[in-house]
């Protein structure tokens, strides 16, 4: 894929990001605070790893949403055409129900989204930005899982959760 490579960072340009100095991204790296990899001598950083520090933490239910949206995204690979014949028929419904709002915009976003093709949509449902996190809020990918399938993702996700607390 050519765009893994673009996802690349050097340390000098994560500090960039970060806001720090190139020591402090190599201290994070060697501490294990940052996944980093090796290319040659040099270590590479990827963006999402950036990203993630950057933004605030997410809370419980922007975690399950994203769980949840992980399993969606796995249907939506497998069963295109169905998963998205669901969503935007939901998002058809969700639009009529709310017409103005910030729930509306959200809407109109995804039907941007959908405008352009599979892998936005799929980048959106498991993206750690600030704004796949509020669209995952506001999602038209009710019963785009099996039942049976959601209470699985619902359950590994409470077992996870219960884990880290005790952690």
């Amino acid at each position: 894929m050519a765009g893994q490579r673009d996802d690349l960072l050097t340390t000098g340009e994560a500090a960039l990001l970060l806001r720090s100095s190139r020591q402090h991204v190599v201290d994070l790296c060697e501490q294990g605070r940052l996944p980093f990899l090796r290319v040659g001598t040099h270590r590479r950083i990827r963006r999402a790893d950036i990203d993630a520090i950057l933004q605030p933490s997410m809370t419980r239910d922007q975690l399950k949403a994203l769980w949840l949206h992980r399993a969606v995204a796995g249907r939506l690979v497998a069963h295109p055409e169905e998963v998205m014949a669901k969503a935007l028929a939901n998002l058809q419904k969700l639009r009529t129900v709310h017409p103005d709002g910030m729930t509306a915009t959200w809407l109109d976003r995804w039907r941007e989204l959908f405008r352009r093709g599979l892998e936005p949509v799929l980048e959106t449902l498991t993206a750690l930005t600030p704004e796949a996190v509020e669209l995952r809020q506001n999602s038209p990918f009710a019963g785009a899982l099996p039942e049976t399938e959601r209470h699985a993702v619902l359950a590994a996700f409470g077992a996870w959760w219960r884990a880290e607390r005790a952690a």
